[in-house]
């Protein structure tokens, strides 16, 4: 039994085979997800969990080189916007942040390992973490 960290098997699978470049998008609970990408759904009620308390975790556990988030983010959630600029700026190494619109970013789920959805029920709270090569 894992004794810290993500306990969560199927996020924790997900992570560890992750290679570089390889995508993974954590999402409110109004995100669709295709039906060609995994649905990891934390989503209890809404709310529950929080984008951003599934976030925190995840960025502990996955070295990141890039983060993709809808332009509209910044005028529709402008409180989860600065807080995933504060999280990037902690991050042990540069990480660059890209904009696209919401249906880009929609668009680019198809390609990522997984989707996770979270209980968030605030506007535009979903992001693409690109993974970063760990040497």
């Amino acid at each position: 039994m894992k004794k810290n960290g993500i306990i969560n098997a199927d996020i924790s699978r997900v992570l560890s085979y992750m290679g570089h470049t390889d995508t993974l998008a954590v999402g409110d609970c109004g995100l669709p997800i295709p039906d060609e990408t995994e649905r990891i759904d934390l989503a209890l009620k809404l709310g529950v969990p929080s984008f951003m308390e599934v976030l925190r975790e995840i960025v502990k556990e996955m070295k990141i080189e890039k983060v993709v988030l809808a332009e509209e983010i910044k005028s529709q959630n402008p409180n989860v916007h600065q807080e995933i600029l504060a999280l990037v700026k902690e991050m042990d190494a540069p990480c660059q942040v890209e904009y696209v619109s919401h249906v880009e970013l929609k668009a680019q789920t198809r390609t990522c390992k997984a989707v996770v959805r979270t209980g968030e029920t605030t506007p535009y709270a979903n992001i693409i973490l690109q993974s970063a090569c760990l040497f």
